[in-house]
């Protein structure tokens, strides 16, 4: 009997030492696991990321967008501005940029789009009366005009990736391109654009 009890105390004392040891191993390897799962989310992401670009160019003049990320862009709602004030339609840019009379435009719808990586659209490019685009010529005063009153046009332009994140395209016209976090694309504006 004089044995047992020291015995007892010190196969307690390990067993208790065991416990903690067990109980911090699993601990760690529950943190490395989060941890694991956190960087593939965010590779994920970076692997479906989409980059929305606006552009404008004079020759031919024409409006572009295109998706310079690596992820699908899934177009959930578009505002076109001419000055800073919302328009619903192509036909009201153009005549806002050129006055009232037979617009020549050719268009493409940007609402409910999806644009592939890598992927380029032109949305408006106008035209002359026999259907050419206006090519670069400085003797022709509609290029002239809309030469200068393209820069008048910006867009704000709400995009998902596939994994439902979105962002907030800002560009042309006198601001400078951002794109920021958006929870949703539910927007401020009462006017979208229906084309």
């Amino acid at each position: 009997m004089v044995g047992i009890v020291p015995e007892e105390k010190t196969t307690r004392a390990v067993i208790r030492y065991e416990t903690v040891i067990v109980g911090l191993v699993g601990f760690l390897a529950l943190c490395v696991s989060a941890y694991t799962a956190y960087m593939q989310r965010q590779q994920v992401r970076a692997a479906v990321w989409p980059i929305l670009q606006f552009d404008s160019s004079n020759g031919p003049i024409e409006l572009s967008l295109s998706n310079k990320g690596v992820g699908p862009a899934i177009i959930r709602q578009v505002i076109v501005k001419v000055d800073d004030h919302p328009v619903r339609d192509w036909r009201e840019v153009y005549d806002k940029l050129l006055g009232p009379g037979t617009p020549h435009y050719s268009e493409s719808d940007m609402n409910g789009r999806v644009l592939a990586a890598g992927e380029s659209m032109t949305i408006f490019t106008p035209r002359d009366p026999d259907n050419n685009p206006l090519n670069f010529d400085k003797s022709n005063p509609t290029w002239v005009k809309l030469n200068t009153e393209r820069f008048r046009v910006s867009v704000e332009i709400c995009y998902c990736s596939t994994l439902g994140e979105c962002w907030t395209l800002h560009a042309g016209g006198s601001t400078s391109r951002s794109s920021t976090v958006a929870g949703d694309c539910r927007s401020s504006s009462a006017v979208g654009f229906e084309e």
